[in-house]
């Protein structure tokens, strides 16, 4: 694909044209305009919660879930311990009388429903062991409260229902589990050269969202991604003292985990627009990179406005950072921890770069990165995201580091800063963020990696709109709007990143243009930030903003997977004579309908572009264009730049004998 800016210049040269007319369908065309242009009807209802414009309405509310944890690691055992005091705050108008938990642990189990669903994970744990559930009263005293566990789920029955519009309890909970080994899926444990790497995610019981769309959300996890409530986090983690942990958020105790030079090293970095090593891969093995020999360290976390937090912990890592630059004169830090095996300039020893240049980009382009810090850690999930963190795959180079970089952090605005429901709606999630990464890819180092060609965004690495024409082809393939699990892992791919990121692509650059586009998803990603849109907000949202009309759009490439096939059917010179224009006759063979070029190229070799608006098929299956001008044509193409995923370009040319 061409660089998106000169595909929008290249099919967005308007000019005038004399008056069309219609003309008979023909017998074979699939398409309707009664269909394809019905009233749409959105998959969620516009409430008081959530208002026709795609904006949160008046009464609208979200629960707020805030975490003080304490845990160990023992990496002798592979078991991390530990506690957590959740305080739970009910906006809802509703009173509450149980709470549900989630429990992803449970996923590594044997009779886990996810292990019936997938060949992941390679190595089974016994999931949680669950030791104390307690209810904390105004007077701080605590009593246990029943609870029970189905699968990924932990319901707590309340002695007395929380009440409505904000009323608040405080949840102890204490808990253990084995970190599963390589591969986990999202978390493990995996070997290096100089020690085991532990990537430690879903590590602890995390609230169920309760919103207005469902009551309480409990889809088990299986291995569709996330869903959680926004909050502060206060956690320490007591690792070996010979350990790194690299957390999300802040680490608030410096001075009592690392050493007066790698304190230096970080202030350093903080005002460093270039890589700072904060230990070099020299200093991995030696004892004086560490405040301390034997015994335990524990280092202590701070997160705000975040929905989950996760850590890396090491012996192995060497470790470095510099200053990220925020719009408004805003900055935050950075990292990268990986084995020393993982450096050198044309691997890890660049990752630092590509997460400043990719956190820079999006901050600017889209929405500011909130937080303090964000860290790359190494390790084998080959690529995965956490809020303020991202597990990326030890042994990536060149331009698969930075693109699992770049898409990994990407995640941080979808769906860390705007929180849709993974676990239901994963094209919100992925294919958002593949979006946003296209156009990072062309940013980065004056396009040094461009264009994207991964398998998220064109799987057969050829032309994207030639790609997606083959997907949408398959019978078999699941719609966007399908739920995240229903898609079988042959098509999690291409529908969930591909074809979401493509139909942004093609909102943006063939449909509205990027000058109403960019500023309408600035202010979705604004307007929904640390809340939870669903995918009616989204599509009311971009209607509102844009000032488009958009129903056939959701309708035919997220309701459906609609085929698309224009073709030119007929050239000739009007009242005979080429001095007087062309009537160049264009149809609409199947379902799926988007605006496209025609382009008329004369014998002198000078071609003519004219934009054909969407709206040309809304009482039509063909239409005749009048074309002024007044030389020979000598053939007609319908998307010249190959922009749209038409099924048949075979028929998109006509040449005129």
């Amino acid at each position: 694909m061409k660089k998106p800016a000169v595909l929008l210049a290249a099919s967005a040269t308007l000019l005038l044209a004399a008056a069309a007319t219609a003309a008979p369908a023909p017998a074979a065309a699939k398409f309707d305009p009664l269909q394809a242009f019905a009233p749409y009807s959105y998959p969620q209802p516009a409430t008081a919660y959530r208002s026709a414009s795609g904006r949160p309405g008046p009464l609208f509310w979200q629960n707020r879930a805030d975490y003080t944890i304490t845990a160990t690691l023992d990496p002798a055992t592979r078991q991390v311990r530990g506690s957590e005091v959740i305080s739970y705050t009910n906006h809802s108008p509703d009173t509450l009388d149980v709470l549900w938990l989630q429990l992803d642990q449970n996923r590594y189990r044997r009779d886990a429903r996810g292990a019936f669903t997938s060949k992941f994970p390679t190595e089974f744990t016994d999931g949680y062991r669950i030791a104390t559930v307690e209810l904390e009263d105004a007077h701080g005293k605590r009593q246990a409260v029943p609870w029970l566990v189905s699968d990924t789920r932990m319901q707590v029955q309340l002695p007395v229902a929380l009440q409505s519009n904000g009323g608040n309890l405080r949840l102890h909970v204490a808990w253990s589990y084995t970190v599963p080994g390589e591969f986990g899926g999202r978390t493990d444990v995996n070997p290096s050269q100089n020690g085991e790497i532990f990537e430690v995610a879903q590590w602890y019981p995390r609230m169920a969202v309760y919103d207005d769309l469902r009551g309480w959300d409990t889809a088990p996890y299986l291995n569709s991604e996330f869903y959680l409530e926004y909050g502060d986090f206060d956690y320490a983690i007591t690792v070996p003292s010979e350990m790194i942990v690299a957390g999300s958020g802040e680490l608030v105790n410096p001075e009592e985990v690392l050493t007066k030079t790698e304190r230096e090293r970080l202030e350093q970095a903080r005002r460093s627009d270039a890589t700072v090593m904060i230990r070099t891969p020299e200093e991995v093995t030696q004892p004086s990179s560490r405040p301390k020999q034997g015994g335990t360290l524990t280092w202590h976390f701070r997160m705000q406005d975040t929905r989950d937090v996760a850590f890396g912990a090491s012996k192995a890592f060497v470790w470095d950072a510099a200053r990220i630059n925020l719009p408004q004169g805003g900055t935050a830090l950075a990292m990268s921890v990986y084995p020393v095996e993982s450096g050198g300039k044309e691997a890890w020893g660049r990752a630092t770069e590509y997460l400043k240049a990719a956190t820079e980009y999006f901050s600017r382009q889209w929405y500011p990165y909130p937080w303090p810090v964000a860290i790359n850690e190494a390790g084998t999930a080959g690529g995965m995201e956490y809020p303020g963190i991202t597990f990326d795959h030890k042994l990536a180079r060149g331009s698969k580091l930075h693109m699992v970089i770049a898409h990994e952090i990407g995640h941080s605005w979808f769906p860390m800063i705007v929180g849709s429901n993974e676990r239901r709606d994963a094209w919100m999630d992925e294919g958002f963020n593949t979006f946003i990464d296209v156009y990072e890819d062309y940013a980065f180092n004056n396009g040094e990696y461009a264009p994207k060609r991964d398998s998220e965004y064109a799987p057969g690495g050829g032309n994207p709109a030639e790609e997606i024409a083959k997907v949408i082809a398959d019978p078999a393939a699941p719609t966007l709007l399908n739920g995240a699990d229903m898609v079988a892992e042959k098509y999690r791919h291409p529908i969930s990143y591909f074809k979401s990121a493509f139909g942004l692509v093609l909102l943006r650059e063939q449909i509205v243009g990027p000058e109403r586009f960019d500023p309408a998803l600035r202010r979705y990603i604004a307007t929904w930030a640390f809340k939870h849109p669903s995918p009616s907000d989204f599509f009311r949202f971009m209607e509102s903003e844009t000032g488009e009309d958009l129903g056939w759009f959701w309708r035919g490439w997220y309701e459906h997977n609609w085929q698309f096939d224009m073709a030119v059917r007929k050239i000739a010179p009007i009242d005979g004579h080429w001095s007087h224009g062309a009537e160049v006759t264009i149809a609409n063979l199947d379902q799926l309908v988007l605006p496209t070029t025609l382009r008329v190229t004369y014998a002198d070799g000078s071609t003519r572009d004219l934009r054909v608006p969407v709206e040309t098929w809304q009482q039509h299956r063909e239409y005749v264009v009048r074309v002024a001008g007044t030389q020979k044509v000598v053939s007609a193409t319908i998307d010249p730049t190959h922009a749209l995923p038409d099924a048949q370009r075979a028929n998109n040319t006509l040449r005129v004998k």
